[in-house]
């Protein structure tokens, strides 16, 4: 969950590492910090607590320039030991600076035997009892990469580790297990980084380096080596991503824009995929329609946002394409004795590629007879991209704020896609159904732009939230899981307590919570489960809850004393659950202006999960 950054080169270092690391800020903010080395074999280190810009203004404030031709920098998530300047990376032992992304589980264990080997240790870090234990080893290795080889192997746990020495100071050492690392090349220099955006101003040339994997990089060449020690030839690809960090544009946070950027971002999730009236297959993938053929069972594993989709698509699959899908937490699945499904396709859906839970959950699965494995994700070339079998691109575009938006419309929109090849492959969705599904999804874009029209008037109905410390979200059907995505994006966004309930469950305990301190936020679209639904809202009422109903404009619904009904637009039945996510966006983010958050880097967060 942690940035990294590194680079060697003949000219300074030191602004590169810091813009890398302003890209990566959304990966953890805790706190940061940065070591170079110059020509004469000078190290500096320097770590602030807080965000980038406090290390940026601690670089600026010193009498001379902090020069280095090789350096390392880091953005801290925390884990072990608290958000402090002490705790921050990079670490030292001797002549070495380490930085390092993942945990090391065993780190109580070499921390008490580096003890015994007379290291004092300054820090709760476990990253410490890596510099140290790197230092020991180098005392009895020919190099620095030979110190790395014989350290990883004592260590239990995931790590991307990156290792400078002031006595060498043209090579860094970079070693990976667990956590992902991007090499980047340039002219006469080169770089890396735990994602490719810190590097896309400087490079559009990468290398992925796979599991156990160690390079040795100096500014003229990049040597790999596997985890057997073998030197390799790792593929070097040329990246088409766009660099759309840049700004915010007349947007005053990542998220706000990310919100609007919806319209559009779903166009380039169904470009190629669907025409005027057809799913096209192919635009799936190649050779799909023989394993679609081929499937009885549907098990998605996910994490946060991305489980709340599946959860969606779990209604699609079974509703649209008569086939049974189960869909489960990913750190669940891998801890648990799983029955494994005749003819059953696992499906992992991660925003980075690189969620730790998520991996080992597909990793673990590769041990058992799917047909096949399917990745949707957001990130070219991520971890999970490049160890599945069946690819789903969902082209959002890069997502900087920590709380998913666009990435999770996108996500839906593609596996109602997937649904829907899956149905006609079955026979089970006549062509009428598909024409239905393919206009539903044309329409949408625009729908989705006319309805950020009610910007005010959510922003003005968030104003009722401002005291609010509790809420509840209401669901049926479908919409169950889009209530749980919006209870998830308050809770993140404002630090509001909020949880989503089934609108049926109501009686089964969470009617004792309903006052007038209590907001209940209903999803009530024009549905076969409206009435019902229309029973749960009754049942709030009676108990002087607070409600607010976002329900389609054609439903009898007004508003009524204690009762605030927001009318949108009547939409297909099939795209409602992506629609009507854009006001619960909305919302959350309104709540956490009024309630004074950073709503693009909610405290405690970061926006990839790389460690359990």
């Amino acid at each position: 969950m942690c940035g990294i950054v590194g680079a060697v080169a003949q000219r300074n270092v030191t602004n590169i590492l810091i813009h890398g690391l302003h890209r990566l800020e959304y990966r953890g903010y805790d706190s940061s910090g940065i070591a170079v080395v110059d020509f004469k074999s000078n190290l500096t280190r320097i770590r602030c607590l807080g965000k980038v810009k406090n290390l940026e203004n601690a670089l600026k404030k010193k009498k001379e320039q902090v020069f280095g031709n090789i350096g390392i920098a880091h953005t801290r998530w925390a884990t072990h030991g608290e958000p402090s300047e002490i705790n921050a990376h990079p670490h030292t032992s001797g002549d070495i600076a380490v930085v390092h992304n993942g945990i090391i589980e065993n780190h109580e264990e070499l921390r008490k035997i580096l003890q015994s080997r007379g290291y004092i240790f300054a820090s709760e870090a476990d990253t410490e009892v890596l510099a140290h234990l790197i230092e020991w080893e180098l005392r009895f290795s020919n190099s620095l990469r030979e110190a790395v080889q014989k350290t990883t192997i004592q260590l239990e746990g995931t790590y991307g580790i990156v290792v400078i020495d002031r006595k060498n100071p043209k090579c860094l050492v970079v070693t990976r297990s667990g956590s992902p690392i991007v090499i980047g090349f340039g002219i006469n220099e080169n770089f890396l980084a735990s994602d490719q955006l810190a590097l896309l101003n400087i490079t559009r040339h990468f290398m992925y380096l796979e599991e156990g994997d160690l390079a040795e990089i100096t500014y003229q060449k990049v040597n790999v080596f596997d985890i057997k020690g073998q030197k390799v030839e790792r593929k070097i690809i040329e990246s088409n991503s766009k660099d759309h960090i840049a700004a915010k544009g007349q947007y005053h946070h990542f998220m706000q824009k990310e919100i609007f950027e919806q319209a559009s971002s779903l166009k380039n999730a169904i470009e190629g995929r669907i025409n005027k009236d057809l799913i096209l297959t192919n635009g799936i993938g190649v050779h799909i329609t023989k394993i679609l053929q081929k499937i009885e069972h549907v098990q998605i594993i996910a994490c946060g946002t991305s489980y709340n989709a599946g959860m969606t698509a779990r209604y699609w699959f079974e509703n649209l394409a008569g086939v049974a899908c189960d869909v489960e937490i990913a750190s669940e699945f891998r801890y648990r004795k799983f029955i494994t499904r005749s003819n059953s396709l696992l499906i992992t859906i991660s925003q980075s590629g690189e969620t730790a839970d998520t991996l080992a959950a597909l990793r673990l699965a590769k041990k058992k007879n799917y047909i096949s494995f399917m990745a949707i994700c957001n990130t070219e070339n991520s971890s999970l991209v490049r160890e599945s079998d069946l690819i789903l691109m969902i082209r959002a575009g890069a997502e900087i704020g920590v709380a998913s938006t666009k990435t999770f419309t996108n996500q839906l929109a593609i596996l109602l896609i997937l649904v829907t090849a899956l149905g006609k492959q079955k026979h089970f969705i006549s062509i009428e159904k598909e024409k239905e599904i393919v206009n539903a999804l044309n329409l949408l874009p625009k729908q989705i732009d006319n309805l950020l029209n009610l910007n005010q008037e959510i922003q003005y109905l968030s104003k009722g939230f401002i005291d609010k410390k509790n809420t509840l979200f209401l669901g049926r059907g479908e919409f169950y899981p889009i209530a749980m995505e919006a209870s998830l994006k308050l809770k993140e966004i404002s630090y509001i307590h909020s949880e989503a309930y089934a609108a049926g469950e109501l009686k089964h305990g969470p009617l004792a919570l309903i006052d007038v301190n209590m907001p209940v936020i209903v999803l009530a679209p024009n549905n076969e489960l409206l009435e019902k639904l229309k029973s749960n809202i009754e049942e709030v009422k009676a108990r002087g809850g607070i409600l607010y109903i976002f329900t389609s404009i054609d439903t009898d619904i007004k508003t009524d004393k204690g009762m605030t009904v927001i009318s949108l637009p009547s939409i297909s039945e099939i795209t409602a659950p992506i629609y009507y996510t854009i006001p619960m966006q909305l919302l959350s983010y309104y709540v956490g202006l009024i309630k004074g958050t950073n709503v693009d880097q909610p405290r405690n967060l970061a926006k990839s999960v790389t460690v359990e």
